[in-house]
């Protein structure tokens, strides 16, 4: 094993050996739960590792170069560790993971074996399973710029450089009434026109569903009332009174950034770029054909 911890290594020489697994979890929410398979708390790295949550790792399939090292996690729902409550509300989606091999008679002998994040989670019978995915996951996914008219970049990111927190253009608002946890209505944010928030997001910012957020499908003024609805219900429950961050909406387009952001010289489209009928235009039949104008 490559850059073995010493303690560790002398620990596994010795014939007679203590050892565990432990792992912890870092949500995107920045919660941070710790688990070992030992039959005692452990803690380290500023960490308590809890011994009763039935939490046990299948083996770990670890390989060279830039193939996807994985493994499973398995263990017993319970609302003290991992809650039936909080998979379902995505809390464990894209969640830090990291796993280590341990002296548990001295845990300054450890060696990190894994990190990586979670991907898919199964539940039943009361348990759940997570697969866990490598670093060399992130691989996988597409990078790179795209050629095309509408702009490449997310509002307020780098490459865009728009200032989030330029008055209306991010609000905070209670809730006067919610239905199925995907439209929410607000009583009195009329202070910007209809469709402002469209394409933008939705963020809880207190109640159950604190922390989780979806995309915005309409954005409409009815009844002196505000009418947001998103595209997928939020996943936990949302209750009147709770608090929300509505950010304005941006449909990628030129004219958008123009005019309700004043940030065109930070586009990151091809408003000009031209359109696959072009490139499929059959030539001319005309009978001159000396360069000029074909009209």
């Amino acid at each position: 094993m490559s850059g073995l911890d010493v303690g560790l290594q002398a620990h596994l020489a010795g014939g007679h050996t203590t050892l565990c697994h432990c792992w912890a979890v870092t949500r995107a929410d920045g919660v941070v739960m710790g688990f070992t398979d030992h039959d005692g708390a452990l803690g380290f790295e500023g960490i308590a590792f809890r011994a009763d949550t039935g939490l046990s790792a299948l083996a770990l399939q670890q390989t060279t170069g830039l193939s996807v090292d994985n493994t499973e996690a398995m263990g017993a729902l319970s609302d003290a560790a991992i809650s039936e409550v909080d998979i379902e509300a995505g809390r464990y989606d894209g969640a830090e993971v990291r796993a280590w091999l341990v002296n548990w008679q001295d845990v300054s002998q450890r060696q990190l074996l894994f990190r990586g994040r979670i991907g898919e989670m199964r539940r039943h019978g009361g348990a759940f399973e997570a697969e866990l995915r490598g670093l060399t996951d992130v691989l996988n996914q597409p990078e790179g710029r795209v050629y095309q008219k509408p702009c490449g970049a997310v509002l307020g990111d780098r490459a865009c450089g728009f200032d989030l927190g330029t008055p209306d253009y991010t609000v905070e608002a209670v809730l006067s009434l919610v239905e199925e946890r995907r439209v929410f209505r607000f009583a009195g944010l009329d202070q910007v026109e209809s469709g402002w928030f469209r394409f933008g997001s939705l963020t809880m910012l207190d109640g159950a569903a604190e922390g989780l957020s979806g995309p915005v499908k309409r954005d409409r003024i009815e009844g002196g009332e505000r009418v947001v609805e998103l595209w997928h219900p939020l996943r936990a429950g949302v209750a009147v009174g709770d608090v929300a961050r509505l950010v304005a909406g941006c449909d990628k387009r030129a004219e958008t950034c123009r005019f309700k952001f004043s940030n065109f010289l930070n586009f990151q489209g091809f408003p000009d770029i031209p359109g696959d009928d072009w490139s499929y235009t059959d030539p001319s039949r005309a009978g001159r054909l000396d360069g000029g104008s074909r009209r």
